[in-house]
């Protein structure tokens, strides 16, 4: 667990799973399978085994031990619901997060249909805690269908981490969306995000009323164009009592 996170939109990162595929072309350039495989085949490494999906038991209750309360991004080096992930391990991931609940969880997927079955199944009878945001990443008109699958999610807060924005995302519908977070991509090879897309999803997020963060133009260094979009910052937060009830 990292206790200060450079992620603009939360404060630390937690990663009982590391390793993932690539399933999309918002995977192409992969910051975290970029970083992991620089280590692969260093002995006694965390990433000895470069990006292989690897389940880290020993760091299920780590969350516990943290006390001062912060938000937390989920497996910002892997997915949790990738297919190769047990559900039991899944399940003692949420055991974890429903028991500190003085944390707020933000957890991403691009396996949206396997969350949604996870999340319906999990909280069949009673309602979710409010505290665990559940999110999906969107990086262009393709990846717009997992916004249905969040939708139809039982989650108290739904976000949407549109990023790398490598695309339009047209017009989408975010009923049920509480938040969006929107970026370009950064690294080596970056592919450049057009004014254009960053604008369309802001303006669907204010006319919508859907709390919206810009997180970075990108560029070779995630932080090489700033963080201005039209002359200002965007740094909308989800208001979690409203979003609980929604």
């Amino acid at each position: 667990m990292a206790d200060k996170s450079s992620i603009e939109w939360t404060d630390a990162t937690w990663n009982p799973v590391t390793g993932c595929t690539k399933i999309t072309s918002g995977c192409d350039n992969c910051y975290a399978y970029r970083f992991a495989e620089r280590f692969r085949g260093v002995p006694n490494h965390p990433f000895e085994q470069g990006f292989d999906l690897t389940l880290r038991p020993g760091r299920i209750e780590q969350p516990l031990g943290w006390r001062k309360s912060r938000m937390i991004f989920v497996n910002s080096m892997s997915d949790l619901f990738h297919k190769d992930v047990p559900l039991r391990f899944v399940d003692k991931v949420f055991d974890t997060m429903e028991a500190a609940d003085w944390h707020i969880f933000q957890l991403l997927t691009k396996r949206s249909s396997r969350m949604r079955n996870y999340l319906n199944n999990r909280y069949l009878e009673n309602p979710p805690p409010s505290h665990i945001w559940l999110g999906v990443s969107v990086e262009d008109k393709k990846g717009a269908a997992r916004i249905e699958h969040l939708r139809q999610s039982k989650a108290a807060v739904r976000f949407l981490s549109v990023e790398p924005l490598i695309g339009p995302v047209g017009d989408i519908n975010l009923d049920g969306i509480h938040w969006v977070i929107a970026g370009g991509e950064s690294g080596p090879g970056a592919r450049p995000m057009h004014i254009d897309w960053a604008r369309e999803i802001r303006d669907i997020c204010e006319e919508q009323n859907v709390e919206f963060f810009f997180k970075q133009w990108g560029g070779f260094r995630p932080k090489s164009g700033g963080r201005e979009l039209d002359g200002r910052e965007w740094n909308g937060f989800p208001d979690v009592g409203k979003s609980a009830a929604a």
